[in-house]
């Protein structure tokens, strides 16, 4: 999987807000092709470990609470340098300092509430796609 796929999650608020269809269209017209996807929900338990990395930082207990608050669609994409593009397609953490053009500048809320979740590095792409997709569930 090593620099061809990157793992992504539309946030709850952007799943409520109805931008499920042109996120994934800005997806696939950025030349990302969808591996696999699933709209699901996180328990706060299955939350917690997803951003155990955060567990000590102090925003770790409302990100749980609020990545377990409604559903998420869960992605692998797929192209030649995944995450590093696909970080360039997400634009800056703050929408408030992201790009023209980029899915947080055109959908996020707020920091906190930034509609995307990008995988940071290859490695992380791994374990993240391993969480939410079985082999089985990958085309």
């Amino acid at each position: 999987m090593s620099g061809n796929r990157t793992f992504t999650m539309i946030k709850p608020e952007a799943v409520e807000n109805g931008h499920t269809g042109a996120i994934l269209a800005k997806m696939q017209s950025g030349g990302f092709r969808i591996v696999a996807l699933k709209k699901t929900q996180l328990s706060k338990e299955r939350a917690g470990i997803f951003y155990e990395v955060h567990k000590e930082r102090p925003f770790y207990g409302e990100l749980v609470d609020y990545m377990s608050s409604g559903p998420i669609i869960a992605a692998l994409l797929e192209k030649e340098n995944a995450v590093a593009d696909f970080r360039v397609l997400i634009g800056a953490t703050d929408p408030a300092d992201a790009a023209e053009g980029t899915i947080r500048k055109e959908f996020a809320e707020s920091k906190a509430k930034n509609a995307v979740h990008g995988s940071d590095s290859d490695e992380n792409a791994a374990i993240e796609a391993n969480f939410f997709f079985a082999e089985n569930e990958r085309f």
